[in-house]
């Protein structure tokens, strides 16, 4: 969940659970910000992590329930702070998060990418990222003739009659 500093105050928007940026410290909602933080982004290379071995398991590799298990209990327990020493070491983030991932799953360590290229952790993570934020983006967008809530800044007048609102998933 949330570290202290990442709601209200002084450091609102500080930390790694919100996306920072002017715009997005204007205009973003803290749940689309919170879908392009780097918590998010992280603990998505986790879940895609699980799920190839969960693959790996079930197409017969000596990937054992302990493992699987270990990995599913670490979700969320990111270390930024050693990512980014591993970082720095070894210049580069899905490794650094690789081995990061590892120190926290001593006994998985060995399976934790086992296969991957890291396009599959950033390529899949951005398009989760990216169906994410169309899934907060669209309803507003859809409801903004009729409501006055408005999520870009449009004119009504531009929105009004929009084949694109007429054919809102809603």
């Amino acid at each position: 969940m949330a570290a202290s500093g990442d709601r209200g105050g002084p450091l609102a928007g500080c930390g790694h659970d919100s996306y920072r940026s002017p715009l997005a410290s204007r205009y973003a909602s803290p749940e689309m910000c919170f879908v392009f933080s780097e918590r998010y982004k992280f603990r998505t290379w986790r879940q895609l992590w699980l799920w190839l071995a969960e693959a790996e398991q079930t197409l017969g590799l000596p990937i054992t329930d302990e493992q699987i298990q270990e990995m599913k209990s670490n979700l969320d327990n990111i270390d930024f702070k050693m990512a980014a020493e591993e970082e720095k070491q070894l210049r580069h983030d899905v490794m650094a998060h690789v081995h990061t991932f590892g120190h926290c799953c001593p006994k998985a360590a060995g399976i934790i990418h086992l296969g991957a290229t890291s396009c599959y952790v950033g390529d899949n993570t951005d398009l989760i990222i990216l169906r994410n934020a169309l899934d907060l983006l669209l309803p507003k967008t859809c409801s903004a003739d009729h409501g006055g809530e408005t999520l870009l800044s449009l004119d009504s007048r531009s929105l009004h009659g929009s084949p694109e609102l007429k054919s809102c998933p809603r």
